[in-house]
């Protein structure tokens, strides 16, 4: 009989591949995302010091997010970058956390964008 492997152990092993060659600094920061079936989180991330600098998800209260999840990726998107504008950071490095760009984590890239951030 053939096993199959889930699909976030697949997701896992991408997202392997790409923090090999992504990671943060103090002065370029890592923008993580990690999307459930229920929520969109993001996280900026300085992995020198291994330390989360802000964050943001869908669950919060502050972020308003009502409507389908992709408007709510779009509310995180947003309140990710104001955060970050409010600690001085405007170059960050993308991290699409082994999932496909495209729906929800394309929406709160573009979101993160057109807010401030440049990535």
């Amino acid at each position: 009989m053939i096993s199959q492997t889930s699909s976030n152990s697949k997701r896992i092993k991408r997202h392997l591949r790409i923090r090999q060659t992504v990671s943060g600094t103090a002065s370029k920061p890592r923008l993580n995302v990690f999307r459930s079936n229920k929520a969109i989180y993001a996280q900026i991330i300085n992995d020198e010091n291994g330390t989360t600098l802000c964050s943001a998800s869908s669950l919060d209260k502050d972020v308003n997010a009502n409507g389908t999840k992709v408007e709510a990726a779009t509310a995180v998107g947003t309140a990710i970058a104001k955060k970050a504008l409010a600690l001085n950071i405007e170059n960050v490095v993308f991290d699409r956390g082994g999932y496909l760009y495209h729906g929800r984590v394309k929406a709160l890239a573009d979101a993160a964008r057109a807010a401030g951030l440049k990535f």
